[in-house]
């Protein structure tokens, strides 16, 4: 087969140069072998990172109730709605250190791809080997019309930094495809809300770039079209974007922000508010129902001055457990975050269904997740799942334990001889609440069991 200059390959077939964003990848054009729920229900997942204070965060085993300790109070309004589960562990292993494969094997529940990056351990590593489960359940969704929305899923981000690696990304749109948040409020509100101006002109883009696509198409081997295939798919979902963008009538109104809060540390409350903001009403409006909320990064250092904290939130979390001063700043930093889950609950608490009974919390799913059990330890056993709102076959109001102690074993030799719960059978249970159950995700051999029982 004769290879083509890229440049060279479009003109002669007469194509457009808007062509070329969706082609240059095929190894073709580059002069390679190319061998190479019905029901409306929602989930939100919130992530902050590194670990937690145990003692002052599980709440005591209750099948009946729950009673909060310290880092949990801020919840306390919404304790029967609320459900911890301990004895969950991340249990993929592999290349990469605890925070790499804590953060973005979170979501996947499978192993990092080999890679260069250079973490604490002795392996390096890459991203993540597999999609996480807010993408699998987003295309799901999108596959029915009665559940598709404009965007599918929205990534939103507080005080992530600019840079990527496998400790700043917890979404994957599938192996190797990590989904960066967005940060800036003022961004945000401009994807969901901005005027549509330029519209036809982008349309009219579109529109010139299918053409030539199916031109193209006719002219690539095999393996090439079905590469071809996935650049259209995102053609086609740029053109329903567009073409809904101003057209649907909005239940929710738009968010007021603040432009002149700047993307700096010491702005991140209010910074967070607006992000949350933007997220309910994103979901009132049902332009999504998949959203995920992740809060700075795995090995984060930041310097959480409004809480008069000066020290960095990573280095912190290192200190050994007889350091007073640094274990009542872990839990005041805990506690703050979970008065942010608090203030997105109460927003979902407050704002009406849409065209049902209830609020939006009755139909939303809200999980607050961490990489890490526990910062000084790294352990990536008994990692922090809360669970609140409202899904099918979950029920709220109590503490569970998965965690299995071995018979010939006492409490006081519990420890790490507990048998933990691969975190991969939770997501089992999330996609069954989202009306989209799955067999396995992620590690198929972590997944025996099945979903566990929440109900």
């Amino acid at each position: 087969m004769k290879y083509y200059d890229r440049r060279n390959f479009l003109r002669d077939l007469g194509v457009s140069a808007a062509l070329a964003p969706f082609v240059g990848g095929l190894p073709s054009l580059l002069g390679k072998d190319s061998g190479a729920a019905p029901a409306k229900q929602r989930l939100i997942v919130m992530f902050s990172p590194n670990g937690t204070i145990p003692e002052e965060f599980w709440p005591e085993i209750s099948e009946d109730s729950l009673s909060f300790k310290r880092i949990l109070e801020p919840l306390e309004d919404f304790r029967d709605r609320t459900l911890a589960l301990r004895g969950i562990a991340n249990k993929i292993r592999g290349d990469g250190d605890g925070h790499m494969r804590g953060m973005s094997c979170l979501l996947t529940g499978t192993e990092l791809l080999p890679g260069n990056i250079q973490g604490g351990g002795n392996t390096p590593a890459g991203w993540a080997g597999g999609i996480s489960i807010d993408q699998e359940l987003k295309n799901r969704l999108q596959k029915n019309e009665v559940t598709r929305t404009r965007f599918g899923s929205i990534e939103f981000g507080v005080a992530v930094p600019n840079r990527a690696d496998p400790w700043t990304r917890m979404c994957y749109a599938g192996a190797d495809k990590p989904l960066a948040p967005i940060s800036d409020p003022e961004q945000m509100l401009a994807k969901l809300y901005g005027d549509a101006k330029d519209k036809e002109t982008l349309l009219g883009i579109v529109d010139g770039v299918k053409d030539d696509i199916g031109r193209v198409a006719r002219k690539l081997s095999s393996e090439d079209r079905e590469m071809l295939d996935q650049h259209l798919t995102l053609v086609r979902e740029m053109e329903v974007e567009l073409s809904q963008a101003g057209q649907k009538e909005l239940i929710h109104p738009v968010p007021e922000i603040d432009p002149a809060v700047e993307l700096v540390n010491d702005n991140t409350p209010e910074l967070s508010r607006m992000q949350i903001d933007l997220l309910v009403s994103a979901m009132a409006n049902d332009m999504t129902r998949i959203g995920t909320l992740q809060f700075m990064r795995s090995v984060g250092q930041a310097r959480m001055h409004w809480l008069d904290v000066q020290e960095g939130h990573h280095g912190l979390s290192h200190e050994p457990d007889g350091n007073k001063d640094s274990r009542e700043k872990l839990i005041r930093i805990n506690r703050w975050f979970a008065g942010e889950l608090a203030y997105l609950v109460r927003r979902l608490h407050d704002t009406p269904e849409p065209g049902a009974d209830g609020s939006m919390l009755d139909h939303t799913l809200v999980i607050w997740l961490n990489e890490l059990g526990k910062g000084n330890s790294h352990t990536l056993n008994d990692i922090p799942f809360l669970m609140i709102g409202g899904a099918p076959g979950i029920r709220m109001g109590r503490s569970l334990d998965f965690a299995q102690t071995p018979k010939h074993e006492g409490k006081a030799k519990q420890g790490n001889k507990r048998n933990f719960v691969a975190h991969n059978r939770l997501w089992l249970t999330v996609a069954e609440a989202m009306g989209q159950p799955l067999d396995s995700f992620g590690n198929a051999d972590l997944c025996a069991g099945g979903a566990l029982d929440l109900g």
